[in-house]
């Protein structure tokens, strides 16, 4: 078996987005791929419905934290195969040179920590997100990621994000 790809999932706070995605890909990929989650401005701690969401709907929440990008972008660090960002915050932010190259990609999707409101509502917006960084991750997990040239794949990460969680269409890319 080849080595696990690392994907390291980018958002502002790090605190619901991208744990949420570090979660998924980590339960679901378990073996071929190995996810982390970062902030550039990372809170310090994960939201408690973050937490909450993941716990519900059975997915491990040991060693979850809110984080720097800055530990990513060290020689010292794991290295990169994708880098994506699920906030619309950090695409337009000036990012880290991230060392070998990784692809990138925008997932950009509604923050549900930011709702006021309702608890029963911000909880909805909790699933929600969470649902579809899920599908966005089940078509991620099911490109053939080996058999792709960079430009192909570069424009099915890109499909993903722009499909609203949708299946992009498999017959026009690549």
């Amino acid at each position: 078996m080849t080595k696990p790809y690392n994907v390291l999932f980018l958002c502002t706070g790090n605190s619901a987005r991208s744990i949420m995605a570090e979660a998924i890909l980590n339960h679901r990929g378990k073996g071929r791929f190995t996810a982390f989650s970062a902030g550039s401005h990372p809170r310090g701690s994960v939201h408690p419905m973050t937490l909450e969401t993941l716990q519900r709907l059975h997915f491990p929440i040991a060693g979850l934290r809110s984080k720097s990008w800055s530990e990513f972008a060290r020689a010292e660090s794991p290295p990169l195969d994708f880098v994506v960002t699920v906030c619309d915050q950090a695409a337009g932010e000036v990012c880290p040179v991230w060392p070998g190259r990784p692809m990138t990609a925008h997932w950009g999707l509604e923050d549900p920590a930011a709702f006021v409101g309702p608890e029963q509502t911000q909880r909805d917006r909790f699933r929600r997100a969470f649902l579809e960084l899920e599908n966005r991750i089940r078509i991620f997990m099911s490109l053939p990621l080996a058999k792709l040239d960079r430009l192909s794949l570069q424009r099915r990460l890109e499909q993903i994000g722009e499909a609203d969680g949708e299946p992009p269409n498999t017959a026009s890319a690549g």
